[in-house]
């Protein structure tokens, strides 16, 4: 890993780069008559929706159903996510030809800090121009930069200057560009902490930032409060980092809202479980913390964890431990339905870590790491689809969304 210069910049020269509604951006390229056109990604839930949608109202994550009530001219294609996978490739190869100090934060976007290039590449802004000719010549896609002193400022510029934008933020300008935004545009607000936010009446920045760090604190929390504190001032001593592995490997499934049959919940979440340990092996990684996250009919949420004795990458451990916390969760499932089924392993370490080679009292199941190799050899080969549970046969598993390589 490594870590680009700390310093306290004098000059905006991060950038954070956010291709624009990617996966409904690179339908609408390959197929040209779409271009235009109010594109939804996904039927059953909206993985990504063009401009032209999301202006009737459409966005992520919505279902198939609300989205079309609200834009019923739009034109739903299935996702492909091998084409969106090469996409990213071909954006990342163009950001790495930029400069060697590139941070990935998705797929589709990243920070990029340009601070030394001055001499051999021209301004900040030159960069990011080249950068977005690039993109668009060579992988035929838009994407907004925004360049900032600090991480944080960067992408908010980006958000601001979306699609298909370049904002620059003035050091000598920042807090004036900063105050009058909407509080959502802090980095980790989201609808709740919003809703927190507006109920004693802040709706900018500004008003955040005017308010003393103890009052915040009592409104959100300590964390949260001080995170919020300095990001209204702009402050973030953050710098790039290069090669840092991902914090969590997950997979979710949105489950929509029809009734689910006995043993469909089980059999879903036995596939999650199989993606992400086959995930877990691959980037040579091993974890103890099990996360399941859940969203109800009702569109509250819930988080359940369960912390192994040690780092595992063992399917049959995981798979016990989601067992347990799934049935702890069966009697609020029964009372309000369920539309998402989700699965985080964190506390994550290399696999060259101590594993259980023995089963542990509470979770009484056998080491399966020779299975779990021959398995991973099949997928390797003949794809992630090619071997599965017997009781997940004739199932829609979902999707696997592609992702940065660790």
């Amino acid at each position: 890993m490594f870590v680009s210069t700390s310093y306290e910049r004098t000059t905006a020269s991060i950038l954070h780069a956010d291709l624009d509604a990617f996966y409904a951006s690179v339908e609408q390229r390959d197929a040209p008559e779409l271009r235009g056109q109010p594109v939804l990604v996904g039927g059953g839930v909206v993985l990504a929706a063009s401009y032209e949608a999301k202006a009737f109202g459409v966005r992520t994550a919505m279902t198939g159903g609300q989205a079309r009530d609200l834009c019923p001219q739009a034109i739903v294609v299935p996702p492909r996510m091998e084409a969106y996978s090469d996409a990213s490739k071909a954006v990342f190869d163009v950001f790495d030809d930029t400069t060697p100090l590139v941070e990935g934060l998705s797929i589709d976007e990243a920070f990029l800090d340009v601070g030394g290039l001055a001499r051999i590449s021209g301004t900040p802004q030159q960069i990011a121009t080249r950068l977005r000719e690039r993109v668009a010549e060579e992988v035929g896609l838009n994407i907004t930069v925004g360049i900032a002193r600090t991480k944080f400022l960067a992408k908010v510029a980006s958000g601001v200057a979306k699609p298909d934008g370049l904002l620059v933020v003035d050091p000598n300008g920042e807090l004036e560009f900063l105050r009058p935004l909407p509080v959502e545009r802090l980095w980790g607000v989201g609808n709740v902490t919003a809703e927190k936010l507006r109920a004693v009446e802040l709706s900018t920045v500004g008003e955040v930032a005017d308010l003393p760090l103890d009052t915040l604190i009592g409104l959100v929390g300590v964390a949260t409060g001080r995170k919020l504190h300095a990001l209204a001032h702009n402050r973030d001593p953050r710098s790039v980092v290069v090669g840092k592995r991902r914090s969590s490997i997950g997979s979710q499934r949105a489950l929509g809202r029809k009734p689910k049959k006995p043993g469909e919940l089980d059999a879903i979440l036995r596939g999650i479980v199989d993606r992400v340990t086959h995930r877990l092996r691959q980037s040579d990684r091993v974890g103890r913390t099990v996360v399941v996250r859940f969203r109800f009919d009702d569109y509250t949420r819930s988080t359940r964890s369960y912390t192994l004795p040690e780092s595992t990458a063992d399917t049959s451990l995981i798979l016990g431990a989601c067992d347990r916390l799934l049935d702890s969760m069966a009697p609020t499932i029964a009372e309000k339905g369920i539309t998402l089924l989700g699965l985080s392993i964190t506390n994550l370490s290399d696999a060259d870590a101590v594993q259980l080679a023995l089963p542990f009292s509470e979770l009484a199941f056998s080491d399966g790491t020779e299975l779990d190799a021959a398995l991973d050899g099949v997928r390797d080969k003949f794809g992630s689809s090619s071997i599965g549970r017997a009781n997940t046969v004739g199932r829609d598993m979902g999707l696997s969304v592609p992702m940065l390589p660790d």
